[in-house]
């Protein structure tokens, strides 16, 4: 007799039972290994981004240096190309002046005469032991060339108190020459005189520049009349009237040969001449004054001094320079004195016989006048 409830299952649905456990486990084992890969992979590309992150601490660069400020002296070249430029410097007690630019070759132009209370300067100097020797070997001034290393120089300052200036008592002569001859017997003529011979002014310029001279320039000759400059008494001053052509082809040449600093007092009227060296200082003779006047003496002394300051203003601006003039003839009064000053012109060179000394007129500049004959032995007779 059958019994009713759940029927007992087939051969059929035990097949589909197993079939399914199948599934399921191979689901699960799928799922497992899915899940491993998975777990891999994300280890992996953790592991890569830890090896491409970027630090997260940074470098500090290192900073561009500042440039050291430019010396004096450098903002000086700085300004120039030219190779040939000097940084001059001044060093010493009391000394605050700038360095200046100078050309290497070319006479020193324009050096400062500082001053300082209860002291007068005694010059620049190559050392500081020139300085402190008052050496006049190494004592530099406009009368020498500029010379550098590395386009720089520096002078040195030296100093000597009033009283030692007075004990000097120096007297500076101002050798005035006119013309020159290669004769030895001399010109014939009334200005015979005028004409030294070439082989005696060679002798005069050699005993000069061998003999241990000191060449002041003229700015220099003014701060000693003044009192402002120390001048040794072994100083001299050489200069020529009228720049005539004997002066250009045979006196010049010897300049140049012994390195003589000397000034050429030229007529501006008759001629116009470039410097004819490195150690010829051009500086004015007047331009048409070199004239007789109304009276028969130069126009110096015959013309208002509006009329010789316009004269000189005419030869200033040829020559390019104001600081001294030669009386033509010699000829001057209060009124030339006048003129001279108004034009702007410190010194006057007179011919009457002479020598400068502190406290001389500056426009009445007085000179050692060297004729026909003159050999050396005239020469140290009034120079030493």
């Amino acid at each position: 007799m059958a019994t009713f409830g759940t029927p007992a299952p087939g051969p059929h649905r035990r097949r589909r039972g197993r079939v399914f456990a199948g599934i399921a486990i191979a689901v699960v084992v799928l799922a497992a290994v899915a899940g491993t890969v998975t777990a891999i992979s994300m280890a992996r590309a953790g592991a890569g981004a830890a090896r491409d992150a970027v630090p997260t601490s940074t470098v500090t660069p290192t900073p561009t240096p500042t440039p050291a400020p430019l010396t004096p002296e450098e903002q000086l070249l700085a300004t120039t190309t030219d190779p040939a430029a000097c940084a001059v410097s001044f060093a010493g007690d009391g000394i605050t002046d700038a360095p200046q630019l100078q050309v290497q070759g070319a006479l020193y132009a324009g050096l400062p005469i500082p001053a300082r209370d209860g002291l007068v300067f005694a010059g620049w100097y190559a050392t500081p032991a020139d300085a402190a020797a008052l050496s006049i070997p190494g004592r530099v001034n406009g009368s020498e060339p500029v010379s550098c290393i590395d386009q720089r120089v520096t002078l040195n300052a030296a100093w000597v108190s009033p009283e030692q200036n007075a004990a000097e008592d120096a007297r500076i002569p101002i050798l005035m020459y006119h013309q020159f001859t290669v004769k030895p017997e001399g010109e014939s003529g009334w200005l015979r005189g005028n004409y030294a011979y070439i082989g005696d002014f060679d002798a005069h310029m050699n005993h000069i520049a061998t003999g241990g001279f000191y060449l002041p320039t003229w700015d220099e000759l003014s701060a000693f009349i003044d009192g402002r400059l120390f001048l040794p008494n072994h100083s001299v001053i050489v200069t020529d009237d009228d720049a005539d052509q004997s002066w250009f082809d045979l006196a010049v040449p010897v300049v140049d040969k012994y390195r003589v600093l000397a000034t050429s007092f030229m007529i501006t009227a008759y001629r116009q001449d470039p410097a004819p060296s490195t150690y010829v200082l051009r500086r004015s003779h007047t331009h048409g004054m070199h004239q007789a006047g109304d009276n028969g003496k130069g126009r110096m002394v015959n013309w208002t001094a509006d009329q010789i300051a316009a004269d000189l203003e005419t030869s200033a601006g040829i020559l390019g320079v104001k600081e001294v003039i030669a009386y033509p003839y010699g000829h001057y009064n209060d009124t030339a004195k006048q003129g001279v000053a108004q034009a702007g012109f410190e010194m006057a060179r007179t011919i009457e016989p002479g020598y400068v000394t502190i406290g001389t007129d500056k426009l009445a500049l007085p000179v050692q006048r060297v004729n026909y004959g003159m050999g050396l032995d005239a020469l140290i007779g009034m120079i030493g």
